[in-house]
């Protein structure tokens, strides 16, 4: 356990990277090694990564959204084609199919889970759908036997964005390694971090073996001989040094992180004016950030002015996402009611491993108290 953990600062972040105790050597490691872009410990952590969510192949990326790009370029996204995305989300994967050209469709979210269901997809898919995007939104897992039987059916594949559900779990399987393609980020406030980062993972011998073309200029073997026009998606051997300290104590992350989102829940389940995103049976959740949703009644100042009060006493907290519906640069998107409820409704507390539960006694109390 960090020994950060039982300290009490005025201030309580949103969130907070933490160090486990071979972060430092591990780095010192790769930088005395002198392989600092590639090197031992890229191909260690992708290993790492493979093991632990059963999928065969693992290829590190610079990002989590570079992850979703190769993936595309990987299942060949041609321009024009649609793409089904959640409304509520990071839109990272709608951003990224508008950079080659494609269209991205939006889909409703479930009011509950904050995630999208097979229902909603099939509601908006056309002849010109290509490809499925199930986004794990605050790291809930969305119904994914339902959405790939969606896929099978139709004829397509299924991309699962689980850059926020790293360590989740859907009926027993590690999320993110359900579907053909899946996706991580390891960003600073991710469950486990290399600064940037993400990852794609795939049980596609022959979609690995395309997108490590993809990720690395287009070169396989001989050195300058480019065999299809790639990008730099890759890694640092230091980012990756990063990962495989966090992944060693990935354990311990996860005993923490659902300690903070059990000792929330008991805390807010019974609180008037306040709807806990709701997670089913079926999933094992690691939380990326808790999420609740504000009845107006209840809070009449509205989200935004609550989040200006928690500020005012000390303690950071988000927006939730805004709705796709909400942004110019989705000028064909139609109106999303639940998105956009959830988009003005949503706030996202502080989550991290180490924090205590004295501080997550004080948000909720404050929180509470900001009631009318």
């Amino acid at each position: 356990m960090s020994p950060s953990r039982n300290a009490f600062p005025a201030r309580i972040p949103w969130a907070q990277p933490e160090y486990w105790g071979l972060e430092e050597q591990y780095l010192l490691e790769a930088l005395h090694s002198t392989w600092i872009s590639g090197g031992a410990f890229v191909d260690r952590f992708e290993r790492g990564v493979a093991g632990f969510s059963g999928a065969p192949f693992a290829l590190s990326t610079s990002n989590g959204t570079t992850a979703i790009h190769l993936a595309y370029l990987g299942l060949d996204l041609q321009p024009g084609a649609e793409v089904v995305v959640p409304g509520f989300c990071y839109l990272a994967a709608a951003n990224i199919a508008l950079q080659m050209r494609a269209k991205p469709v939006f889909a409703e979210v479930d009011p509950d889970t904050y995630c999208v269901t097979a229902a909603a997809i099939e509601a908006v898919m056309t002849r010109r759908t290509q490809l499925i995007v199930a986004v794990h939104t605050y790291g809930n897992v969305c119904e994914m036997d339902e959405i790939l039987s969606l896929g099978r059916a139709r004829g397509m594949p299924v991309l699962e964005d689980a850059a926020e559900s790293f360590g989740s779990k859907y009926k027993g399987r590690q999320s993110g390694a359900i579907a053909g393609v899946g996706t991580y980020s390891f960003h600073a406030t991710k469950t486990i971090t290399t600064g940037e980062g993400g990852m794609v993972v795939t049980a596609d011998e022959g979609l690995a073996r395309k997108m490590s073309l993809y990720r690395s200029h287009g070169v396989r073997e001989r050195r300058y001989r480019h065999e299809l026009p790639g990008h730099n998606f890759r890694l640092t051997n230091l980012q990756a040094a990063l990962g495989c300290a966090q992944l060693e104590r990935l354990d311990s992350i996860v005993r923490e992180r659902k300690r903070v989102h059990r000792t929330y829940t008991s805390l807010l389940k019974n609180v008037a004016g306040l709807r806990l995103q709701a997670f089913p049976a079926i999933i094992d959740p690691v939380l990326w950030a808790l999420a609740l949703e504000l009845d107006p009644r209840a809070y009449p100042q509205g989200r935004d002015q609550v989040i200006e009060q928690l500020a005012a006493e000390g303690i950071e907290t988000r927006n939730g996402f805004l709705a796709a519906s909400q942004h110019s640069i989705y000028p064909d998107c139609v109106s999303l009611p639940i998105c956009e409820r959830l988009s003005n409704q949503v706030i996202s507390l502080p989550t991290f491993a180490t924090l205590g539960d004295e501080q997550i006694a004080r948000i909720c109390s404050k929180l509470a108290a900001l009631r009318k």
